[in-house]
């Protein structure tokens, strides 16, 4: 098992992506924390995981608050993976300043909060992990994309300093950069398209377990793209 009594915080692991996450770190034998700003979790209760919903992951106090239960409950953390986040497609001519802030709030600040709170109780560990989702659309800006794509820019820039800000003290920071992600939502939206050439969520989850695991020892600063056949 490559996670074997390691503990994992997973932010957004409510959503689809999450769930894949979760799932396989359980899996991979490690103790799972779940956080996200929904109330409540469809998944079924699992003895080395706990849920905690509810909380606004761009709230320091209430993010921090997150942090110390999941030490409470198991007295450490080794890898934190930062799912959190959202789409808007919306033009520059059509939208407004707020897109660009929702964005930035959803796909940055929730990363930023997150590792600041759990930060300490990596730096504790011999080696610790920490995995932040980018986008591969994020390399080019496109049409409609301005608000999204800057701020998973924002992510990979985020991943790059902290990974060189860390490089000494034994945690590793590495981002996955996936194309579109077959979900239902995702299919609803785009009906018409090749479905099949999509990265699942539980191949996605595959490479992020890989990550937080042994074997990546050696690799930190990186941006993986993890794209299917798109």
């Amino acid at each position: 098992m490559q996670l074997k009594d390691q503990v994992i915080v997973v932010t957004g692991a409510f959503g689809a992506l999450g769930r894949a996450v979760c799932a396989q770190c359980l899996t991979e034998g490690a103790r799972v924390v779940a956080l996200d700003r929904a109330e409540t979790n469809a998944a079924a209760a699992h003895a080395y995981r706990l849920d905690i919903g509810g909380v606004d992951l761009t709230d320091a106090a209430q993010t921090g608050a997150a942090i110390e239960r999941a030490i409470a409950r198991f007295a450490q953390i080794d890898g934190l993976v930062n799912v959190a986040g959202g789409f808007t497609w919306q033009t520059v001519a059509d939208g407004s300043a707020a897109d660009w802030q929702s964005m930035y709030a959803l796909n940055v600040a929730t990363a930023v909060v997150t590792t600041q709170a759990a930060l300490p109780h990596l730096l504790q560990r011999q080696t610790a992990r920490i995995v932040n989702i980018g986008a591969n659309a994020a390399l080019k800006g496109s049409a409609g994309m301005g608000p999204y794509t800057a701020s998973k820019a924002a992510v990979l820039r985020l991943t790059e300093s902290l990974a060189d800000e860390l490089k000494d003290k034994g945690v590793n920071v590495n981002a996955v950069l996936p194309s579109i992600i077959d979900t239902v939502q995702n299919r609803a939206d785009m009906p018409k398209a090749e479905h099949d050439r999509w990265v699942t969520p539980e191949a996605l989850a595959e490479v992020i377990v890989f990550l937080l695991g042994p074997g990546a020892r050696a690799i930190t600063g990186a941006l993986i793209p993890v794209t299917g056949r798109v």
